[in-house]
């Protein structure tokens, strides 16, 4: 079992658990985090203090509930439905990642968040 995580997004805090590869625990290390967040589709991502260059295991399909890692943008990536790189229902990223864990809870909650009232995102440790 990985580490479990919290993840508030405005007044709102979702459980999440990391996987047990290398790239995840680099994050781990990393935690606590506090950043603004960006938005592409249904898709969450921030820039965080972690520089790994390459993808782990390579991921372009991925399914909602997702937590990677973008080399291109050192960001933290919650996936919670289709993307701009989407053909259907899945959410497809930019450019290869590495998935480092899951929501815990249904990340269809994600899309009733209003994005304009989010302002910044953290990520700790449980």
């Amino acid at each position: 079992m990985g580490t479990e995580i919290e993840i508030d997004l405005g007044d709102e805090s979702f459980k999440a658990e990391l996987a047990e590869n290398y790239t995840a625990k680099e994050i781990s290390a990393a935690l606590p985090v506090q950043t603004s967040p960006s938005f592409w589709g249904d898709e969450i991502y921030f820039e965080i203090p972690v520089d790994i260059v390459e993808n782990e295991q390579p991921e372009t399909k991925l399914k909602a509930g997702d937590l990677a890692y973008w080399p291109d943008g050192n960001a933290f990536c919650i996936f919670f439905g289709p993307t701009p790189g989407s053909t259907g229902s899945e959410p497809r990223p930019a450019s290869p990642v590495t998935v480092i864990g899951e929501l815990l809870e249904d990340p269809e909650l994600l899309s009733e968040l209003d994005k304009g009232l989010i302002g910044d995102v953290e990520v700790r440790k449980s």
